[in-house]
């Protein structure tokens, strides 16, 4: 059976907006896609890291949800 888990790793930018990356998994297969920019790109390993680093670079969004 396959099986589908969506997570998001979400950041502020400077001005206040929210970006958001969603990391969907497909069995082995996992996918990140910005929600602000439509930017698509596969990731075995860290796919977490890769959204982060993505937000960053793209859209300086540095500012952690989890950490205000």
């Amino acid at each position: 059976m396959l099986q589908i888990n969506t997570s998001r790793v979400s950041r502020w930018d400077q001005h206040g907006r929210e970006h958001v990356v969603q990391v969907q998994r497909k069995g082995a297969q996992r996918t990140i896609r910005c929600d602000t920019c439509g930017w698509r790109k596969g990731a075995q390993f860290l796919p977490w890291l890769k959204a982060e680093e993505h937000l960053a670079e793209a859209h300086q969004a540095t500012v952690d949800p989890s950490q205000t």
